[in-house]
């Protein structure tokens, strides 16, 4: 039996996707060790005089438990494991109660810590300006025909022609890329005029990347193979890969910030409880 059945049990779903009867031996010594060295923490915590001011609502611990029950398809599955790991309802419950008390006295602590300013961002961006760059994309969309050898005119050969005889049409009247691909598209976004969005290098198929990241605005490719089947693509706008503005990324940079600073603050003040008491 586990010396702490409930962080096991979480440990081992949040770690390997898997009830710990089912870890390997080696998966299971990582989540002992990872499971002892939380409840030494936890213990600390809890001992504190911030742990003595926390008062928890009955319903967020009611809803602990019911995220933990929605890990499995039925009661019978959850009350199994539950006991393989040494629990029921009411411990699990009391578990889950310790866990969030523990998560209320971490917030406590966090809440403590210095305000991002302004400086602090134009600081942050100056000195990381180099992740804040944006890849070269390109706003797509294209026209799909399938190959169906079992289909009289889908075969190779024929759908090779469809897609040909589509491409002139285009080719002469460019404003009617939307209609056809509502007529002859066989994708999904022919609904949507052959809309594929804005994409990055990677996100196409590797036999469409090249064709497509050669366009310049308002072209349209020559007939490109993919897995799908054949495929033209036209090319509406083109960003260069290029810098972003502060004012594009200011917000990502406070939350980054405020979340080192509360996880600074954390592992600071948990290393301070075990810091020998002169």
């Amino acid at each position: 039996m586990a010396e702490h059945p409930y962080l096991t049990l979480k440990l081992a779903h949040e770690l390997y996707r898997k009830p710990p009867e089912s870890l390997a031996p080696d998966e299971r010594h990582r989540v002992d060790k990872v499971a002892a060295r939380q409840l030494k923490i936890e213990q600390r915590i809890l001992a504190t005089p911030e742990a003595a001011q926390v008062v928890l609502p009955a319903s967020s611990v009611e809803q602990g438990v019911a995220e933990v029950r929605g890990r499995y398809d039925s009661d019978a599955e959850f009350s199994a494991d539950l006991a393989r790991s040494g629990l029921d309802a009411d411990s699990l419950r009391a578990c889950i109660e310790r866990e969030l008390k523990v998560d209320a006295v971490l917030d406590r602590v966090a809440s403590q810590v210095a305000a991002v300013g302004a400086m602090d961002i134009e600081i942050f961006y100056l000195l990381h300006r180099e992740r804040f760059t944006r890849p070269e994309n390109r706003t797509l969309r294209h026209i799909l025909v399938t190959v169906n050898e079992a289909l009289a005119g889908s075969d190779r050969a024929g759908a090779r022609r469809r897609i040909e005889d589509i491409r002139a049409r285009v080719l002469k009247s460019p404003e009617r890329f939307a209609e056809q691909a509502l007529k002859h598209s066989e994708c999904p976004t022919a609904m949507n005029g052959g809309q594929l969005g804005t994409v990055k290098r990677g996100e196409l198929y590797p036999e469409l990347e090249p064709a497509a990241f050669a366009l310049a605005p308002g072209e349209l490719s020559r007939v490109v193979e993919s897995p799908l089947g054949f495929h033209v693509i036209h090319c509406v706008a083109v960003a260069d890969a290029g810098e972003l503005p502060l004012a594009a990324v200011r917000e990502r940079i406070a939350a980054h910030l405020r979340a080192s600073r509360r996880r600074a603050a954390q592992k600071a003040w948990i290393a301070s409880l075990f810091r020998p008491q002169s």
